[in-house]
């Protein structure tokens, strides 16, 4: 019985690793869907870090409080916009904070974002094992923090973005 139980363990364990790379990577997407159109601005968000089995819940991303996707990581998301004032964000169900990321989209530009987990983020997965200690660190290590969210939305200029995402997947 142990045995079954473990030999199913490490097959979901595989299955999610499979799962979450095997969309599209970005070279075909823009030889397929191409750029933006005209008087529009495309926005790509990357996930590089983070749990790579069943264990990577994913963030779900929303731009201008619509979701736009389910980024897990070695997975990217986008999507086209006109021009203008947007905002990104991640809002999590177990996070007690929301992260967002205003981007100014110009016609015909992609904007590049890596995703990192926040320094809030960390202080409070270090503080959940502490105890009362870990609380008190936690609430001391957050209380300046500049964003609440669970991820921080890092900005690359474009042709470090088009070399880092050359690994990535699209994000179902």
């Amino acid at each position: 019985m142990f045995r079954n139980v473990c030999t199913f363990a490490a097959a979901a364990l595989l299955f999610g690793c499979a799962a979450t790379r095997d969309g599209l990577d970005y070279a075909s997407v823009s030889k397929t869907y191409g750029g933006p159109q005209k008087g529009q601005g495309r926005i790509v968000v990357l996930w590089d870090q983070g749990f790579n089995d069943a264990l990577d819940h994913g963030y779900h991303v929303s731009l201008d409080n619509e979701l736009i996707g389910i980024l897990r990581t070695g997975t990217f998301i986008y999507v086209d916009r006109p021009a203008g004032r947007h905002e990104l964000s991640v809002n999590e169900w177990d996070f007690p904070g929301v992260t967002k990321q205003e981007v100014n989209v110009a016609p015909g530009r992609t904007y590049f974002f890596v995703t990192r987990q926040s320094e809030r983020s960390k202080a409070i997965t270090v503080g959940s094992f502490g105890g009362l200690a870990g609380i008190a660190v936690t609430a001391a290590v957050t209380s300046g923090s500049n964003n609440p969210g669970p991820v921080d939305f890092v900005p690359l200029d474009e042709a470090a973005g088009k070399l880092a995402i050359s690994e990535f997947r699209l994000a179902k």
